[in-house]
């Protein structure tokens, strides 16, 4: 078969270091069960947490969350074959052959990195991509790691004029060097705060502190985030229902597509929106949203306004609380949403009638419209 007659070849790439590691493994296994193999061929591979690199098993049976327990999968070096590196400089995988040594596998056209957090939806490895010269999905390096740090992420909403709640970027030095300073700036932002790794995602590392003046539960919850991120982010709180749009990069190259917005609804005996409370609970969504037609439309339209203000490509999920009073702020932006089946993002196109093998397609597609290298 000639180059222009074999199927599309995607690198599935997933896993990663990141403590969303689990997640991403999900996410893959929902993507794997429902992407058009007659149109594309599959190279599934795994990132270990400690950053190896594995061909792994493409089976989505392998990559799901075992119903009625709390187990999910991860990456394993075990029944894999070990990448010696990514990619080489023509884009094509490398592999180890124990007894052979490196040798090339195939030719990538475009990879579909499904990883969440760190070291995968930050920029780090959408920068392999591009020095490879790999066409790869989703947001490019600084968009990605803009939105992936909250602090960054605020900055730049802020000044293009979009609101987001008031909040206190805690820096290493600033920690170490300005503790009181700190603390006092934190008890400004009002009683309840909340205390979050900047660049993390899934809820991980979020504390809820119900009193900004307790010094030590203060402290505890910014050194808690601190384990995932050495940058710390801690907002006031919104009293405010939770609302999400989807965003697709349009197919013609105008206005991004958004989704009917989904209101978030928090399983009973979860204070907040928390890592159990998004993928081991209950909590529910309802899509569209119950509210006002003419907020739908805003919310609609500053999704657009948020995914252009920060240069996304591909797809990304907007966060919003809409108050009592009217006001909708910005939460965040997340340039490589959750494709679990518990994830809002999948929902919500499914109710604009855009189904699930149609948004990976649609991934794949706009990837493949870019030129390789920097963008």
């Amino acid at each position: 078969m000639s180059s222009e007659q074999r199927r599309i070849r995607v690198a599935v790439v997933f896993g990663g270091r990141s403590s969303e590691h689990e997640i991403s493994c999900v996410t893959a296994g929902s993507v794997l069960s429902v992407i058009d193999h007659d149109r594309y061929e599959v190279v599934p591979v795994g990132i270990t947490k400690t950053g190896n690199w594995v061909l792994t098993s493409g089976d989505p049976e392998r990559l799901r969350i075992e119903e009625g327990t709390k187990a999910l999968p991860t990456v394993s070096e075990e029944g894999g074959r070990e990448l010696a590196l990514p990619f080489d400089a023509a884009g094509q995988l490398m592999v180890v052959d124990p007894a052979e040594g490196p040798s090339r596998l195939a030719e990538v056209d475009v990879v579909l990195p499904l990883l969440h957090g760190p070291f995968g939806e930050d920029g780090t490895i959408q920068g392999l991509f591009e020095m490879m010269g790999v066409r790869y999905a989703g947001a490019g390096v600084f968009s990605s790691a803009a939105a992936m740090d909250k602090v960054f992420m605020k900055a730049i909403l802020t000044g293009n004029g979009i609101p987001t709640s008031d909040y206190v970027a805690i820096t290493d030095r600033r920690w170490r060097a300005e503790r009181k300073k700190v603390l006092d700036d934190i008890a400004e932002l009002g009683e309840t705060v909340f205390v979050k790794p900047a660049r993390a995602g899934s809820s991980v590392g979020i504390s809820k502190v119900r009193d900004s003046s307790d010094t030590d539960a203060v402290v505890a919850a910014i050194e808690a985030a601190r384990r995932h991120d050495p940058k710390v982010l801690v907002e006031a709180q919104v009293i405010g229902r939770e609302i999400e749009c989807g965003v697709l990069e349009s197919e013609d190259g105008g206005t991004p597509d958004v989704s009917f917005p989904a209101e978030v609804h928090v399983a009973e005996g979860f204070d907040f929106y928390d890592f159990e409370a998004k993928y081991l609970s209950t909590s529910g969504l309802t899509i569209p949203a119950e509210i006002p037609e003419e907020v739908t439309a805003r919310l609609r339209g500053l999704a657009a306004e948020v995914f252009e203000a920060m240069g996304c490509e591909g797809l990304a999920r907007v966060d919003f609380f809409y108050t009592e009073d009217g006001e909708v702020l910005v939460n965040e932006l997340n340039t490589m949403p959750g494709f679990t089946p518990a994830s809002a993002f999948p929902q919500m196109w499914a109710a604009t009638g855009v189904d699930y093998a149609t948004l990976v397609d649609r991934m794949i597609t706009t990837a493949l419209r870019r030129s390789p290298g920097l963008r």
